[in-house]
């Protein structure tokens, strides 16, 4: 509940949706233990059980080179591209807005710069779930807002400082690329940016911590035992936008992503445990 409006989260047991539960700590809450999103019956007969004003959509398939597995792709593309539509149709049907979190690799990195009216035009498996995603939703209702963010870090789950952080106490040096530029995003500001978000006219939004930086820059920031390498260098599944920056031009900006690493660590120190 935010006030009088109830509220419904999907995937509240993620790294998201661990600070959207913070956030909304009145709204009704479902891990993937309590539904299967995938499942169209499930999720409308939830949503229209809950009857809620807002649905908040945490849950995703976000192992991005997983994505590429033909094994994992259809998950992928359930999850990602085609449950959020079934969650539409169940917000259409008790007229509830949608909030629902898409990313910065629904774009192929070719412009320095992603405006929220830029054509997507994704360049691996995930970033093509998730685009199916925006897609679904858009089709099926109205009241939506598409929130669009990048380079997720949080308390909650894996991530890439907890990464850095373990490779760097285990190797005498850790490579990352120098020539993938986004911006790194603190999964608690986004949460509390999302309270805002719901009172603001439908549509897609960009919501990042301020500031640019390469994935070497932002290990940079974490680890002092970081050297660079170019992404011909360092090979993945999944192809990686070269440029990912997205421009936010709908609301107030957020603070650096720096001063936002600095709370998080500081958070580590008082007993986080290393993955």
């Amino acid at each position: 509940m935010v006030g009088e409006i109830k509220t419904l989260i999907f995937g509240a047991g993620g790294m998201l949706g661990m600070d959207i539960c913070s956030v909304f700590p009145d709204a009704v809450k479902l891990t993937h233990d309590d539904i299967d999103i995938a499942d169209k019956a499930q999720v409308i007969e939830m949503i229209k059980r809950v009857g809620p004003d807002v649905v908040i959509n945490a849950a995703a398939y976000t192992d991005v080179d997983g994505c590429e597995d033909e094994d994992n792709r259809e998950l992928a593309f359930d999850v990602n591209g085609r449950a959020p539509g079934y969650i539409a149709q169940g917000c259409s049907l008790v007229g509830a807005k949608l909030v629902h979190y898409s990313t910065d690799y629904v774009f192929d990195g070719s412009r320095k710069e992603y405006l929220e009216s830029d054509v997507p035009a994704p360049i691996s498996m995930y970033g093509k779930s998730k685009f199916l995603g925006e897609k679904n939703i858009i089709e099926n209702m109205d009241d939506y807002r598409i929130i669009r963010t990048s380079w997720l870090f949080g308390t909650h789950g894996r991530n890439f400082v907890e990464t850095m952080l373990k490779l760097s106490g285990e190797m005498d040096t850790v490579r990352v690329v120098d020539d993938q530029f986004g911006k790194p995003t603190f999964a608690a500001d986004l949460a509390r940016k999302t309270a805002e978000i719901i009172r603001l006219e439908p549509g897609v939004y960009h919501i990042t911590n301020d500031g640019v930086c390469s994935w070497y820059e932002f290990a940079l920031a974490i680890i002092d035992n970081v050297v660079p390498c170019s992404s011909n260098e360092f090979v993945r599944k999944a192809k990686r936008p070269e440029y990912s920056v997205l421009i936010n031009t709908k609301t107030t900006s957020m603070r650096h992503w720096k001063e936002a690493l600095v709370e998080y660590l500081k958070q580590g120190k008082a007993g986080r445990k290393i993955w």
